[in-house]
């Protein structure tokens, strides 16, 4: 079975790429959880975050968006002794803001999914690649998601960022055209 050469050999990074990346999502926790976790990569590996992801959904509430919304200073303050999350100021307290901003979506386009999938019509965009070298960093749709989210409040989303969001949560399937999952998620 051939998958993308990016996830490599570590078990807990082929798990991934087969079962969660690309696969389109329409939780609005999910949604939250990929979000807070790529504001939290910046700069980062994915891989180091994906080895943390168990600290961070107990920090951050099972992910639940209005938990972390209220999260105050002082708890952001004690994330920053956790040795199981990256413990970053800055990024710790975006995502309280991010939370926030996240609900601010729900409230005004009914969901958070409503409001991303619309950028592409509720279709993923099938890009077909041949290989890694093809796999862009940024695209004109992360630039303008990015864009609007910034607008809005966010902090922590670069058009780098979104665009790994995007392909995370399926709205783009950048599986290589010789990975066993493009084929199933075209």
């Amino acid at each position: 079975m051939e998958r993308c050469p990016w996830c490599g050999s570590d078990p807990l990074y082929i798990e991934y790429h087969d079962k969660e990346w690309g696969t389109p999502v329409h939780d609005e926790r999910k949604h939250f959880e990929f979000l807070l976790l790529e504001t939290q990569q910046a700069g980062l590996s994915w891989l180091t975050i994906l080895k943390k992801r168990e600290a961070y959904r107990e920090a951050f509430h099972n992910f639940e968006p209005e938990r972390v919304a209220r999260l105050s200073e002082a708890d952001v303050a004690r994330m920053l002794e956790n040795p199981g999350i990256v413990r970053n100021r800055r990024k710790l307290a975006a995502a309280v803001v991010n939370a926030r901003h996240f609900l601010e979506i729900q409230e005004k386009y009914g969901s958070f999914d409503a409001w991303i999938w619309d950028f592409v019509d509720g279709r993923p965009v099938n890009h077909g690649r041949k290989c890694l070298a093809d796999l862009p960093v940024t695209t004109e749709l992360s630039d303008t998601i990015s864009a609007e989210l910034k607008q809005m409040g966010f902090a922590f989303v670069g058009s780098t960022t979104i665009y790994a969001h995007l392909q995370a949560i399926g709205m783009v399937n950048d599986h290589l055209v010789s990975c066993f999952r493009w084929k199933e998620l075209s």
